[in-house]
């Protein structure tokens, strides 16, 4: 058979046609397949995240002895609670202090002053980013977007808390442009809080202070359980 007969019978020969369509729009399928499950798990950790930041802020407003007596004091073990049941919620799956970072912050009214300020600021993650919303002392007009702060009332606090964490991708890092989460939630203080400071249940053996200084990752325990 010449060339010329060859090719003319390969023209007419329909066997193949479908293997060769399949062939070029398999990664058509294929990329609009892993965009959709790419898509899907961001908005779920999105979900998360914004959650994460919610519960935060309920629980930070929460802690305190339960003394009817006085007004509420608060401890650092209390807040080192809060921090590593944020670790346990937002799971494995998100490694919060990882690939993102924390910070709840006491927003009151200064006493005589009549500001609002930041008296005191917690943090926790290795993400290296800075609060978008102030530091601990600074004083500030409220927290949050502009033009929607929150600010505190006399003599009351508010928990307000910031959520940053870097989205971690299943698949390809190209799908998903903007790779950043924020999130934010604010509660007032339950019941009467002392506003005054954050104590030591034991002075002479205290507990950790999760400072914004430091870039701590995930939380561990050495000794007796100690927290680092």
């Amino acid at each position: 058979m010449s060339v010329r007969t060859a090719l003319k019978a390969l023209l007419r020969n329909p066997s193949g046609v479908a293997m060769t369509e399949f062939a070029l729009g398999a990664p058509f399928l294929m990329f609009a397949g892993l965009y959709g499950v790419e898509q899907a798990n961001f908005v779920l950790v999105n979900m998360k995240i914004n959650q994460l930041a919610t519960h935060l802020a309920d629980n930070a407003s929460r802690i305190g002895d339960t003394s009817q007596l006085k007004n509420r004091k608060i401890y650092e073990s209390d807040l080192n609670d809060v921090i590593v049941g944020a670790q346990i919620q937002a799971g494995k799956s998100v490694n919060i202090y990882k690939y993102g970072r924390i910070f709840i912050s006491s927003l009151e009214v200064q006493p005589g002053g009549g500001k609002q300020y930041i008296h005191w600021q917690r943090c926790r993650g290795a993400k290296v980013v800075a609060s978008s919303y102030g530091n601990q002392g600074d004083t500030v007009s409220g927290m949050g977007p502009k033009g929607g702060e929150i600010t505190a009332e006399p003599d009351d606090g508010v928990i307000f808390v910031e959520v940053r964490y870097t989205y971690q991708p299943l698949i390809a890092g190209a799908i998903i442009a903007n790779k950043e989460i924020k999130a934010i939630a604010a509660f007032n203080v339950r019941d009467s809080r002392d506003l005054s400071q954050i104590y030591q249940r034991v002075p002479a053996k205290p507990d950790p202070v999760q400072d914004c200084g430091s870039n701590k990752g995930e939380v561990t325990f050495s000794g007796a359980g100690v927290m680092s």
